[in-house]
């Protein structure tokens, strides 16, 4: 029994160092930004918790920088959590045509009401269209966003301006550890 005890331990300890050793120092300071933007997000918004607390899964893009006139795009890059636990890096682009100006930096994230939803999205090619739209966060809001298609997104804004009718999608692809 205690060599399999040893046996299981060894195991478990070389799984958390392959783990650890698979993700680069790009991917370990997205991940400390992600956990940063957290805080920060539930300290803007506290109505964000029972998000946390009650969806399959979520992806936070600390760092999501968008602009444009006319067209536009973003890109970020981000952490997929399940239990409040890392499970692999996420990127996200986005293109998008209307009456827009301006550039704006801002924190992302995605939560996944079920299994199913986050199962789509660990797929590598996850897809947003026009009818998925973020809930951009106010100070002391109340939350009262529901789910669509499985999926609930909120924004809050870092800095930067800009002005935007427009229609587009963002697409995700996602790397486990």
């Amino acid at each position: 029994m205690k060599q399999l005890k040893k046996i299981v331990f060894v195991f478990v300890l070389s799984m958390f160092a392959i783990s650890a050793y698979s993700q680069t120092e790009k991917d370990r300071k997205i991940i400390i930004d992600a956990e940063k933007a957290k805080v920060e997000m539930l300290e803007h918004s506290p109505d964000l918790k029972k998000y946390f607390d009650k969806s399959a899964g979520y992806a936070i893009f600390p760092n999501v920088g968008k602009g444009g006139l006319i067209v536009g795009g973003a890109s970020g890059n981000g952490v997929l959590y399940v239990s409040g636990v890392a499970q692999g890096m996420a990127s996200l682009k986005e293109i998008n045509v209307g009456a827009q100006i301006g550039g704006q930096a801002l924190i992302e994230i995605i939560f996944f009401e079920t299994a199913s939803a986050l199962d789509e999205f660990k797929k590598g090619d996850f897809k947003f269209d026009a009818g998925i739209s973020a809930t951009a966060l106010t100070m002391g809001q109340s939350l009262d966003a529901k789910y669509t298609d499985g999926v609930a997104v909120f924004t809050h804004t870092k800095g930067g301006l800009m002005a935007e009718v427009s229609v587009g999608g963002q697409i995700f692809n996602y790397k486990g550890f």
